[in-house]
Protein backbone atom coordinates (compact mmCIF):
# COMPACT_ATOMS: atom_id res chain seq x y z
CA UNK A 1 0.00 0.00 0.00
CA UNK A 2 1.50 3.47 -0.66
CA UNK A 3 2.06 6.10 2.08
CA UNK A 4 -0.46 8.57 2.59
CA UNK A 5 0.90 11.83 2.99
CA UNK A 6 -0.39 14.41 5.20
CA UNK A 7 1.15 16.99 2.42
CA UNK A 8 1.00 15.95 -0.31
CA UNK A 9 3.38 17.42 -3.80
CA UNK A 10 0.23 18.77 -5.67
CA UNK A 11 -3.39 18.71 -5.26
CA UNK A 12 -6.00 19.53 -8.35
CA UNK A 13 -7.93 22.79 -6.94
CA UNK A 14 -10.46 24.00 -7.79
CA UNK A 15 -10.77 28.33 -8.08
CA UNK A 16 -14.33 29.65 -8.57
CA UNK A 17 -16.68 28.49 -11.24
CA UNK A 18 -15.67 25.12 -12.49
CA UNK A 19 -18.84 23.13 -11.41
CA UNK A 20 -21.39 25.77 -12.63
CA UNK A 21 -19.72 25.57 -16.19
CA UNK A 22 -19.12 21.87 -16.06
CA UNK A 23 -22.88 22.34 -15.86
CA UNK A 24 -23.44 24.38 -18.55
CA UNK A 25 -21.18 22.08 -20.96
CA UNK A 26 -23.53 19.58 -20.25
CA UNK A 27 -26.67 21.31 -20.60
CA UNK A 28 -25.60 22.78 -23.95
CA UNK A 29 -25.88 18.86 -25.21
CA UNK A 30 -22.47 19.97 -27.05
CA UNK A 31 -19.70 18.08 -25.15
CA UNK A 32 -17.58 17.43 -27.88
CA UNK A 33 -14.50 19.75 -29.05
CA UNK A 34 -14.77 23.13 -29.99
CA UNK A 35 -18.12 24.50 -28.48
CA UNK A 36 -18.20 27.58 -25.97
CA UNK A 37 -15.79 27.02 -23.24
CA UNK A 38 -13.01 25.73 -26.31
CA UNK A 39 -13.91 29.16 -27.94
CA UNK A 40 -13.25 31.45 -24.82
CA UNK A 41 -10.25 29.24 -23.82
CA UNK A 42 -9.02 30.20 -26.88
CA UNK A 43 -10.26 33.50 -27.36
CA UNK A 44 -8.71 34.87 -24.01
CA UNK A 45 -5.34 33.24 -24.94
CA UNK A 46 -5.04 34.77 -28.54
CA UNK A 47 -6.29 38.75 -26.63
CA UNK A 48 -3.99 38.59 -23.80
CA UNK A 49 -0.95 36.96 -25.28
CA UNK A 50 -1.08 38.84 -28.38
CA UNK A 51 -1.19 35.53 -30.52
CA UNK A 52 -2.20 35.04 -34.18
CA UNK A 53 -4.05 31.91 -33.19
CA UNK A 54 -4.29 29.15 -30.36
CA UNK A 55 -5.75 26.25 -30.66
CA UNK A 56 -6.72 23.89 -27.35
CA UNK A 57 -5.45 19.92 -27.15
CA UNK A 58 -5.89 17.16 -25.21
CA UNK A 59 -2.54 17.53 -24.07
CA UNK A 60 0.36 19.69 -24.35
CA UNK A 61 2.24 16.16 -25.52
CA UNK A 62 -0.31 16.66 -28.73
CA UNK A 63 0.15 20.42 -28.86
CA UNK A 64 3.81 19.45 -29.43
CA UNK A 65 3.10 16.70 -32.10
CA UNK A 66 0.85 18.78 -33.76
CA UNK A 67 3.82 21.50 -34.31
CA UNK A 68 5.97 18.60 -35.79
CA UNK A 69 3.38 17.84 -38.26
CA UNK A 70 3.01 21.47 -39.39
CA UNK A 71 6.96 21.72 -39.82
CA UNK A 72 6.79 18.31 -41.73
CA UNK A 73 9.56 17.02 -39.85
CA UNK A 74 10.93 13.59 -41.35
CA UNK A 75 13.32 11.01 -40.81
CA UNK A 76 16.98 11.89 -40.88
CA UNK A 77 16.06 15.92 -39.69
CA UNK A 78 17.22 16.81 -36.27
CA UNK A 79 15.75 18.80 -33.52
CA UNK A 80 18.03 20.34 -30.55
CA UNK A 81 16.65 20.33 -27.34
CA UNK A 82 17.85 19.99 -23.79
CA UNK A 83 18.09 16.85 -22.31
CA UNK A 84 16.40 17.85 -18.91
CA UNK A 85 12.89 17.80 -19.98
CA UNK A 86 9.81 15.74 -19.99
CA UNK A 87 9.94 12.81 -22.73
CA UNK A 88 7.20 14.36 -24.97
CA UNK A 89 9.47 16.81 -25.97
CA UNK A 90 11.57 14.70 -27.63
CA UNK A 91 8.89 12.23 -28.61
CA UNK A 92 6.75 14.48 -30.33
CA UNK A 93 9.52 14.70 -33.21
CA UNK A 94 11.25 11.42 -32.79
CA UNK A 95 7.45 9.78 -33.78
CA UNK A 96 8.11 11.58 -37.38
CA UNK A 97 11.50 10.12 -37.32
CA UNK A 98 13.69 12.94 -36.20
CA UNK A 99 16.75 12.79 -34.10
CA UNK A 100 17.51 14.68 -31.39
CA UNK A 101 20.02 16.36 -30.16
CA UNK A 102 20.50 16.97 -27.05
CA UNK A 103 21.88 20.21 -25.23
CA UNK A 104 23.26 21.29 -21.66
CA UNK A 105 21.44 22.83 -19.40
CA UNK A 106 22.65 26.50 -17.68
CA UNK A 107 23.24 25.98 -14.25
CA UNK A 108 21.51 29.03 -12.73
CA UNK A 109 17.94 28.72 -14.47
CA UNK A 110 18.08 25.19 -15.65
CA UNK A 111 17.00 26.27 -19.12
CA UNK A 112 19.11 25.32 -22.41
CA UNK A 113 22.25 26.84 -22.33
CA UNK A 114 22.07 29.25 -25.50
CA UNK A 115 25.89 29.45 -25.84
CA UNK A 116 25.93 25.80 -26.78
CA UNK A 117 23.22 25.49 -29.43
CA UNK A 118 24.81 26.85 -32.40
CA UNK A 119 27.38 23.80 -32.29
CA UNK A 120 25.14 21.76 -32.44
CA UNK A 121 23.54 22.84 -35.42
CA UNK A 122 23.91 20.75 -38.66
CA UNK A 123 22.37 21.01 -42.43
CA UNK A 124 19.83 18.70 -41.05
CA UNK A 125 18.61 21.06 -38.12
CA UNK A 126 14.80 21.63 -38.54
CA UNK A 127 13.87 23.18 -34.94
CA UNK A 128 15.36 24.08 -31.64
CA UNK A 129 13.10 23.54 -28.73
CA UNK A 130 13.45 25.68 -25.85
CA UNK A 131 12.10 24.23 -22.63
CA UNK A 132 11.04 27.01 -20.41
CA UNK A 133 11.79 25.22 -16.82
CA UNK A 134 9.16 26.28 -13.83
CA UNK A 135 8.04 28.76 -15.88
CA UNK A 136 11.19 30.71 -15.90
CA UNK A 137 12.63 32.22 -19.39
CA UNK A 138 15.24 31.01 -21.90
CA UNK A 139 17.39 33.42 -23.24
CA UNK A 140 15.57 34.12 -26.02
CA UNK A 141 17.04 37.19 -27.55
CA UNK A 142 19.96 34.97 -28.06
CA UNK A 143 18.11 31.68 -29.36
CA UNK A 144 16.36 33.96 -31.56
CA UNK A 145 18.92 35.24 -32.98
CA UNK A 146 20.80 31.61 -34.00
CA UNK A 147 17.57 30.47 -35.21
CA UNK A 148 16.82 33.47 -37.43
CA UNK A 149 20.68 33.31 -38.79
CA UNK A 150 20.53 29.28 -39.52
CA UNK A 151 16.75 29.85 -41.09
CA UNK A 152 15.53 27.21 -37.83
CA UNK A 153 12.35 27.48 -36.36
CA UNK A 154 11.74 27.69 -32.80
CA UNK A 155 8.99 25.57 -31.14
CA UNK A 156 8.93 27.19 -27.28
CA UNK A 157 7.86 24.31 -25.22
CA UNK A 158 5.93 26.50 -22.41
CA UNK A 159 4.52 23.68 -20.39
CA UNK A 160 5.63 25.14 -17.31
CA UNK A 161 5.31 29.24 -18.15
CA UNK A 162 1.65 30.69 -18.99
CA UNK A 163 1.62 34.24 -18.60
CA UNK A 164 5.37 34.43 -17.71
CA UNK A 165 7.56 36.87 -19.14
CA UNK A 166 11.41 37.29 -20.88
CA UNK A 167 12.27 41.02 -20.73
CA UNK A 168 8.61 42.22 -20.58
CA UNK A 169 7.46 39.71 -23.50
CA UNK A 170 5.10 36.74 -22.77
CA UNK A 171 6.96 33.67 -22.87
CA UNK A 172 5.30 31.20 -25.71
CA UNK A 173 5.30 34.22 -28.30
CA UNK A 174 8.61 34.24 -29.69
CA UNK A 175 9.13 31.12 -31.43
CA UNK A 176 7.04 30.11 -35.26
CA UNK A 177 5.31 28.14 -32.76
CA UNK A 178 4.59 27.31 -28.50
CA UNK A 179 2.72 24.73 -26.55
CA UNK A 180 1.12 24.76 -23.37
CA UNK A 181 0.02 22.63 -20.76
CA UNK A 182 -3.15 22.46 -18.55
CA UNK A 183 -2.14 18.98 -16.78
CA UNK A 184 -3.36 18.53 -13.04
CA UNK A 185 -0.16 19.63 -12.03
CA UNK A 186 0.35 23.12 -13.68
CA UNK A 187 -0.50 26.57 -12.28
CA UNK A 188 -3.77 26.20 -14.74
CA UNK A 189 -5.04 22.83 -15.29
CA UNK A 190 -8.20 20.68 -16.29
CA UNK A 191 -6.61 17.39 -15.76
CA UNK A 192 -5.51 17.36 -18.83
CA UNK A 193 -5.20 19.55 -21.47
CA UNK A 194 -3.06 21.66 -23.96
CA UNK A 195 -2.69 24.26 -26.15
CA UNK A 196 -0.79 25.33 -29.26
CA UNK A 197 0.28 28.65 -29.60
CA UNK A 198 0.75 30.06 -33.28
CA UNK A 199 2.46 33.24 -33.56
CA UNK A 200 4.08 32.57 -37.27
CA UNK A 201 0.20 32.84 -39.93
CA UNK A 202 1.50 30.28 -42.30
CA UNK A 203 0.71 27.69 -40.03
CA UNK A 204 -2.53 28.47 -38.89
CA UNK A 205 -4.89 27.03 -41.64
CA UNK A 206 -3.07 23.86 -41.73
CA UNK A 207 -3.18 23.64 -38.09
CA UNK A 208 -6.99 23.75 -38.10
CA UNK A 209 -6.97 21.06 -40.84
CA UNK A 210 -4.46 18.79 -38.92
CA UNK A 211 -6.26 19.34 -35.22
CA UNK A 212 -10.00 18.34 -37.17
CA UNK A 213 -8.28 14.47 -38.59
CA UNK A 214 -6.97 16.17 -41.84
CA UNK A 215 -10.61 17.84 -42.88
CA UNK A 216 -11.42 21.39 -43.84
CA UNK A 217 -14.70 21.36 -41.22
CA UNK A 218 -13.15 24.95 -39.80
CA UNK A 219 -13.85 26.23 -43.42
CA UNK A 220 -17.31 24.42 -43.45
CA UNK A 221 -18.42 25.94 -40.26
CA UNK A 222 -17.58 29.44 -41.34
CA UNK A 223 -18.88 29.26 -44.56
CA UNK A 224 -16.12 29.20 -47.05
CA UNK A 225 -16.82 25.89 -48.31
CA UNK A 226 -19.86 24.14 -49.62
CA UNK A 227 -19.24 20.52 -47.20
CA UNK A 228 -15.64 19.86 -45.85
CA UNK A 229 -13.80 16.67 -46.85
CA UNK A 230 -10.33 15.00 -46.40
CA UNK A 231 -7.74 17.32 -47.49
CA UNK A 232 -4.55 16.44 -45.27
CA UNK A 233 -3.02 14.16 -43.01
CA UNK A 234 -4.73 14.92 -39.44
CA UNK A 235 -5.34 13.37 -36.04
CA UNK A 236 -8.09 14.39 -32.98
CA UNK A 237 -6.74 16.48 -30.54
CA UNK A 238 -9.53 18.60 -29.55
CA UNK A 239 -10.51 18.55 -25.89
CA UNK A 240 -14.07 18.31 -24.67
CA UNK A 241 -16.05 20.82 -23.07
CA UNK A 242 -16.08 19.09 -20.10
CA UNK A 243 -12.23 20.00 -19.94
CA UNK A 244 -12.36 23.45 -21.06
CA UNK A 245 -15.71 24.59 -18.69
CA UNK A 246 -13.12 23.66 -16.32
CA UNK A 247 -10.15 25.39 -17.56
CA UNK A 248 -12.08 28.44 -18.51
CA UNK A 249 -13.04 29.47 -14.62
CA UNK A 250 -9.65 28.71 -13.83
CA UNK A 251 -8.77 31.33 -16.26
CA UNK A 252 -11.23 33.54 -14.98
CA UNK A 253 -9.20 33.51 -11.81
CA UNK A 254 -5.82 33.96 -13.27
CA UNK A 255 -4.32 36.91 -11.25
CA UNK A 256 -5.92 35.28 -7.57
CA UNK A 257 -3.80 32.00 -8.95
CA UNK A 258 -0.44 33.54 -9.57
CA UNK A 259 -0.63 35.49 -6.54
CA UNK A 260 -0.98 32.67 -4.55
CA UNK A 261 1.63 30.94 -6.24
CA UNK A 262 3.97 34.15 -6.10
CA UNK A 263 3.20 34.13 -1.97
CA UNK A 264 4.20 30.84 -1.83
CA UNK A 265 7.16 30.88 -4.00
CA UNK A 266 8.68 33.73 -2.55
CA UNK A 267 7.89 32.30 1.48
CA UNK A 268 10.05 29.47 0.23
CA UNK A 269 12.85 31.69 -1.12
CA UNK A 270 12.97 33.95 1.97
CA UNK A 271 12.46 31.46 4.87
CA UNK A 272 15.26 28.73 3.14
CA UNK A 273 17.62 31.40 2.12
CA UNK A 274 19.82 31.82 5.02
CA UNK A 275 19.64 27.72 5.58
CA UNK A 276 20.45 26.85 2.51
CA UNK A 277 23.37 29.37 2.02
CA UNK A 278 25.34 27.91 5.01
CA UNK A 279 24.58 24.32 3.92
CA UNK A 280 25.89 25.01 0.80
CA UNK A 281 22.60 24.58 -0.69
CA UNK A 282 20.71 25.99 -3.78
CA UNK A 283 17.43 27.00 -4.06
CA UNK A 284 15.31 27.90 -6.96
CA UNK A 285 16.51 30.83 -9.34
CA UNK A 286 14.23 33.73 -10.35
CA UNK A 287 16.18 34.63 -13.42
CA UNK A 288 17.06 37.78 -14.51
CA UNK A 289 15.02 39.41 -16.83
CA UNK A 290 11.94 37.28 -16.40
CA UNK A 291 8.85 37.49 -14.76
CA UNK A 292 8.38 34.06 -13.83
CA UNK A 293 5.62 31.47 -13.01
CA UNK A 294 6.19 30.18 -10.08
CA UNK A 295 5.49 27.13 -11.29
CA UNK A 296 8.07 25.22 -9.28
CA UNK A 297 10.21 25.27 -6.19
CA UNK A 298 13.23 23.19 -5.83
CA UNK A 299 16.55 22.31 -3.81
CA UNK A 300 19.64 21.32 -5.88
CA UNK A 301 21.22 19.45 -2.91
CA UNK A 302 25.01 18.55 -2.16
CA UNK A 303 24.61 14.87 -3.45
CA UNK A 304 22.32 12.20 -4.06
CA UNK A 305 22.47 10.68 -0.84
CA UNK A 306 21.71 14.36 0.51
CA UNK A 307 18.40 14.42 -1.36
CA UNK A 308 17.16 11.09 -0.77
CA UNK A 309 17.79 11.66 3.17
CA UNK A 310 15.87 15.17 2.65
CA UNK A 311 13.15 13.20 0.75
CA UNK A 312 12.88 10.61 3.98
CA UNK A 313 13.00 13.22 6.54
CA UNK A 314 9.99 14.86 4.56
CA UNK A 315 8.32 11.66 4.27
CA UNK A 316 8.74 10.53 8.42
CA UNK A 317 7.00 14.11 8.75
CA UNK A 318 4.14 13.34 5.67
CA UNK A 319 5.67 15.35 3.44
CA UNK A 320 5.94 14.73 0.16
CA UNK A 321 9.07 16.40 -2.06
CA UNK A 322 9.64 14.54 -5.54
CA UNK A 323 12.88 14.78 -7.90
CA UNK A 324 12.42 15.79 -11.25
CA UNK A 325 13.79 14.31 -15.18
CA UNK A 326 15.50 11.27 -15.13
CA UNK A 327 17.74 13.34 -18.56
CA UNK A 328 16.97 11.57 -21.78
CA UNK A 329 20.37 11.47 -22.95
CA UNK A 330 20.97 8.95 -20.40
CA UNK A 331 18.00 6.75 -20.88
CA UNK A 332 18.13 3.91 -22.57
CA UNK A 333 15.63 5.43 -25.37
CA UNK A 334 18.02 8.30 -25.54
CA UNK A 335 21.06 6.46 -25.90
CA UNK A 336 19.57 4.37 -28.75
CA UNK A 337 18.83 7.27 -30.49
CA UNK A 338 21.20 9.82 -29.96
CA UNK A 339 23.92 7.27 -30.95
CA UNK A 340 26.44 9.61 -29.08
CA UNK A 341 28.11 9.05 -25.19
CA UNK A 342 26.97 12.96 -24.45
CA UNK A 343 28.59 14.33 -21.56
CA UNK A 344 25.87 17.02 -20.23
CA UNK A 345 27.92 17.93 -16.74
CA UNK A 346 25.04 20.04 -15.41
CA UNK A 347 22.27 18.11 -16.37
CA UNK A 348 23.51 15.18 -14.77
CA UNK A 349 24.97 17.21 -11.41
CA UNK A 350 21.38 18.60 -11.26
CA UNK A 351 19.16 15.78 -12.53
CA UNK A 352 20.67 13.07 -8.95
CA UNK A 353 20.19 16.59 -7.01
CA UNK A 354 17.42 18.31 -7.58
CA UNK A 355 14.19 18.05 -4.93
CA UNK A 356 10.90 19.94 -5.38
CA UNK A 357 9.20 21.15 -2.57
CA UNK A 358 5.27 21.11 -2.20
CA UNK A 359 3.70 23.66 -4.37
CA UNK A 360 0.14 23.84 -5.78
CA UNK A 361 -2.69 26.44 -5.87
CA UNK A 362 -4.40 25.41 -2.28
CA UNK A 363 -1.48 24.76 -0.46
CA UNK A 364 -1.69 26.74 2.68
CA UNK A 365 0.40 29.07 4.67
CA UNK A 366 0.14 26.87 7.93
CA UNK A 367 1.20 23.23 5.39
CA UNK A 368 4.24 25.55 3.84
CA UNK A 369 5.38 26.56 7.52
CA UNK A 370 5.57 22.88 8.09
CA UNK A 371 7.58 21.89 4.82
CA UNK A 372 10.35 24.74 5.93
CA UNK A 373 10.55 23.88 9.28
CA UNK A 374 11.13 20.23 8.51
CA UNK A 375 13.28 21.16 5.57
CA UNK A 376 15.84 23.89 8.05
CA UNK A 377 16.42 19.94 10.33
CA UNK A 378 18.34 18.82 7.59
CA UNK A 379 21.83 19.18 7.57
CA UNK A 380 23.90 18.19 4.77
CA UNK A 381 26.42 15.59 4.97
CA UNK A 382 28.07 16.10 1.73
CA UNK A 383 30.70 18.43 0.80
CA UNK A 384 29.20 21.33 -0.49
CA UNK A 385 29.60 22.57 -4.03
CA UNK A 386 30.85 20.64 -7.16
CA UNK A 387 33.55 22.06 -9.36
CA UNK A 388 32.25 21.64 -12.68
CA UNK A 389 28.89 23.22 -11.46
CA UNK A 390 30.88 25.95 -9.95
CA UNK A 391 32.84 26.87 -13.00
CA UNK A 392 30.02 26.90 -15.26
CA UNK A 393 28.43 29.45 -12.98
CA UNK A 394 31.37 31.30 -13.44
CA UNK A 395 31.07 31.23 -17.40
CA UNK A 396 27.48 33.05 -16.56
Amino acid sequence: MSKKYDIVFNRPAFSGKEMEYIAQALDSAHLSGDGQFTGKCSALLTEILGIKKALLTTSCTHALELSALLLNIEPGDEVILPSFTFVSTANAFILRGAKPIFVDIRPDTLNMDEKLIESRITKKTRAIVPVHYGGVGCEMDTICAIASKHKIAIVEDNAHGLFAKYKGKYLGTFGAMATQSFHETKNFQCGEGGALLINDEQYVERAEIIREKGTDRKKFFRGQVDKYSWVDIGSSFLPSEILTAVLYAQFENRLKIQNQRKSLWERYAESLADWASKQGIRIAQAGEDCEHSHHVFYLILNSLQDRDSLAALLADQGILAVHHYVPLHSSKMGLSLSGENLDLPVTDYVSDRLLRLPLYNSLTFEQQDKVIETVKKFTSKSPKGNTRLNSALAYF
